[in-house]
């Protein structure tokens, strides 16, 4: 189960994420496994629970099997060389962890965009990348953490880190074919929808599994991409 998956280290916790059947795939092991999450969250002694933290700002960092198993279902869209956006990026760390993922080592180098709403956490979290040792990325452009607007695709993957009311169009409308995303539906409660773009340009719609996610998070969505949202 996913609140046993925690642990001392950041290998301790991945390996228990594995261990219970979360994480499934080597390549995404890897990439979790490349980024210690312990430069990504404030208080320092809980980061390798498993369980959403507070960043400030009315932000949190989700907990690490969200991560994992968004990270599982977007892995068919996640080569190396993909461009993703993820929407509402926070910490830094899921776009750290995407990375790694689409910019291996001596392979085709690809592009994460992270966008928030929150000036701070923007800066922050560029702080948080150079403490995790991948600044490079940053300087480089395979990683851009901006305050605003995310309509800059098409992406091969979205993942969305903040509720929205309704399904966005605009974001399925940047999905490349093929592509997918990972994104958290609903007002008072949510559920995790999986979108995937075949390559003709079909979306198919699949419900994951309920979650609940912070209401003051859900600024991200109408400031940093521009939908309308009601409630």
């Amino acid at each position: 189960m996913a609140w046993r998956c925690s642990g001392t280290s950041n290998a301790e916790l991945v390996s228990n994420l594995r261990k219970h059947g979360i994480l499934k795939t080597d390549r995404v092991v890897d990439a979790m496994s490349r980024v210690d999450r312990i430069n990504y969250v404030l208080k320092r002694s809980q980061a390798y629970d498993d369980s959403p933290q507070s960043i400030d700002h009315g932000a949190t960092i989700s907990a690490p099997h969200m991560h994992a198993h968004a990270l599982e279902n977007l892995f068919p869209f996640l080569h190396p060389g993909a461009t993703v956006l993820d929407v509402g990026s926070g910490s830094g760390y899921l776009s750290s962890v995407l990375h790694h993922l689409v910019s291996p080592p001596g392979e085709r180098q690809g592009k994460v965009v992270g966008i928030d709403h929150i000036p701070e956490l923007v800066e922050w979290s560029k702080r948080n990348i150079v403490n995790d040792g991948i600044g490079a990325a940053v300087d480089e452009g395979k990683i851009v953490i901006v305050v605003g607007d995310g309509r800059q695709g098409p992406y091969d993957a979205i993942h969305v880190g903040a509720a929205s009311a309704t399904l966005p169009d605009s974001l399925i409308d940047q999905l490349k074919a093929p592509g997918g995303m990972f994104i958290p539906v609903g007002t008072y409660s949510q559920v995790i929808w999986k979108i995937e773009k075949d390559a003709n340009g079909k979306v198919t719609r699949t419900e994951l599994m309920d979650v609940m996610t912070p209401k003051s998070s859900r600024e991200v969505i109408k400031r940093s991409i521009g939908v309308r949202e009601a409630g």
